[in-house]
């Protein structure tokens, strides 16, 4: 059977709860003192196995964010998203007017005569 010492404290839950049925099914109806010690003892374990999996994900980073505050991040970055769109299509329009005329200069100075 895994320990505690095998990967992080999530991935040992399942583990902890395989025991427990386990030991749920072999005792059965059949408890004697050892087999009911022994379906404490892995009820415990995933007990304790489930609080260090709390523990451990309170202290992932991250999810510092409330909802409101995730919704309020959100739109701002939404605002910043569009009004970039808008430098980057000015500035497409005006370099594309600036070619435009570019061309036209060109093209009249080919056409002038000498």
């Amino acid at each position: 059977m895994a320990t505690s010492s095998d990967g992080s404290p999530c991935e040992q839950i399942l583990v902890k709860l395989i025991a427990v049925v386990k030991h749920t099914q072999i005792s059965g109806s059949n408890l004697t003192p050892q087999t009911t010690q022994a379906l404490l003892q892995a009820t415990n374990d995933y007990k304790n196995t489930l609080l260090q999996a709390k523990k451990y994900a309170a202290t992932l980073p991250g999810g510092e964010l409330n909802a409101e505050e995730q919704e309020e991040l959100i739109v701002m970055l939404e605002r910043l998203r569009d009004h970039k769109k808008q430098q980057l299509t000015e500035l497409s329009e005006r370099l594309s007017s600036m070619v435009h005329s570019e061309k036209m200069e060109v093209d009249s100075t080919a056409s002038t005569p000498s």
